[in-house]
């Protein structure tokens, strides 16, 4: 039985979806005026994980994963590109799906844009006035009354009076309240912008995700994900745009005190660190996906983001990314040692998918359920069992890790200062005339290079292969 940590009770909860036979998961994606860096693809590959995993266990699950075009950063990056809006997010939609797919991460089953979504959204901010929870300001912007939603502050913990006194704190003298934030922004001269009722404008950010749940999944459903730092404001304000909206009551209890919000449990996967700083733009330390995908095979980084628990800060450097492609690779080894059977997978199959299962069933265990693999390994190693190879295949495969052909993954798994595989192939080419000549000389040298670089040779009745490390 799955359970899973629910951000918004602070605690494990056991899943029960609303309705089995619709489980509905929205995530927040991107903001696509730039390339997406690995903190971006954590939240992609996480996702992706806990998609396949609850499809997995028999859930019939619509995965949405929305797509921000419009806002300020885009607006001001197509015009300092001297582009259009159109022209700048489609570009970077297509480097984000480039990205995604080589990290193995299956696209959603719906990729709602922001701007396909205007008139839901002017819907939803005509019904937030219409309860009292809005106001339309002088200036032509349509704000949030934050202290006319009672819980608000309840997923972040934060406290109305805390946020009043805080830093963050936005000074507007159109607000009724400075914690009041925007839901509707009037247009200004030369800016994108949508006929509403208060005049010409576009959305607020936080209202896009409110307005596109909505309209997909209905009022209420199963799972919101995102990033640990979208939970204050971003999530916040959505729960009060939801719930707002649609008048929704109060339908958890926490430690006796009632908790609303249209979504039943909320998921935040940690950040990656650099230096014991988030990954981020604003900080400048961020490193696209694309680029370090130039010095590491992309099943690698998947690895890396994997090996560590979803909420748990993950510390990048070189030095973790080259530990990463040699673990993966002990896991090929062993497929590559002993090619695997067909492998029909159930919890029950063996004592190594029980506990495979119990880690994942424990909310997203993939430490634990990484640890089960390197187990398999490392009994494939001693008995040479093609079942047990087609477990560890298969049970990777639930992961998206491990369907390469191991021999193809080896051959490009090592570090581009080494040896080339082309220059590999090459020196076992030069070895093999040696041999055939009985020049054991030279023989000897080629191999004594290839020892040096960390590359190993066997030598069989099909030919000879090789591995790093």
């Amino acid at each position: 039985m799955l359970h899973l940590y629910n951000t918004l009770t602070r605690q494990k909860e056991k899943f029960e979806p609303l309705d089995p036979k619709n489980v509905r998961m929205y995530v927040c994606g991107m903001t696509v005026y730039d390339y997406c860096h690995l903190g971006h693809a954590r939240v992609l590959v996480v996702f992706d994980m806990i998609a396949r995993w609850l499809r997995q266990q028999g859930y019939p699950l619509t995965y949405v994963r929305n797509i921000t075009d419009i806002d300020d950063k885009i607006i001001a990056r197509a015009n300092e590109n001297g582009e259009t809006i159109q022209q700048l997010t489609a570009r970077f939609i297509q480097a984000m799906n480039e990205d995604s797919d080589a990290l193995g991460v299956l696209r959603p089953d719906v990729e709602p844009k922001a701007t396909e979504h205007i008139a839901q959204m002017i819907e939803m901010i005509e019904q937030l006035i219409a309860h009292g929870k809005a106001y339309a300001a002088e200036n032509g912007d349509v704000y949030y009354a934050v202290r006319e939603f009672a819980a608000y502050g309840q997923l972040s913990g934060k406290s109305l009076d805390d946020l009043r006194a805080g830093e963050r704190v936005e000074v507007d003298g159109y607000k009724r309240d400075p914690l009041d934030f925007v839901l509707w922004k009037a247009a200004k001269p030369e800016e994108p912008h949508w006929e509403s009722p208060w005049g010409n404008g576009r959305p607020g950010w936080h209202i896009e995700c409110s307005a596109m749940g909505d309209t997909l999944f209905g009022q209420t459903f199963d799972i919101h994900g995102g990033g640990a730092d979208l939970q204050f404001p971003h999530h916040e304000n959505e729960i009060a745009q939801s719930c707002g909206a649609h008048n929704l009551g109060c339908n958890h209890v926490h430690e006796s005190k009632p908790i609303q919000s249209h979504v039943k449990y909320w998921l935040h996967n940690g950040f990656i660190r650099v230096d014991n700083e988030k990954m981020s733009k604003s900080l400048g330390n961020f490193f696209t996906i694309r680029d370090v995908l130039k010095k590491y095979p992309a099943e690698v980084v998947r690895f890396f983001i994997l090996r560590a628990h979803y909420r748990s800060p993950l510390n990048y450097s070189d030095a973790h990314l080259d530990d990463a492609k040699n673990s993966l690779a002990r896991l090929y080894n062993a497929l590559q040692n002993t090619p695997p059977a067909e492998f029909a997978l159930s919890e029950n199959a063996n004592d190594y998918t029980r506990r495979f299962f119990a880690a994942m069933n424990d909310d997203f265990g993939t430490a634990e359920a990484m640890a089960v693999l390197f187990e398999i390994a490392n009994e494939i190693n001693k008995n040479q069992s093609a079942e047990l190879s087609g477990c560890l295949k298969t049970l990777g495969g639930v992961l998206g890790l491990l369907q390469q052909n191991p021999q193809t993954f080896l051959q490009m798994g090592g570090s581009e200062e080494g040896l080339s595989a082309d220059e590999i192939n090459d020196l076992i080419a030069q070895r093999k005339i040696a041999r055939e000549t009985k020049n054991w000389a030279e023989s000897d040298r080629i191999r004594d290079i290839l020892a040096e670089h960390k590359i190993t040779v066997r030598d069989g009745a099909d030919g000879t292969t090789w591995t790093r490390g």
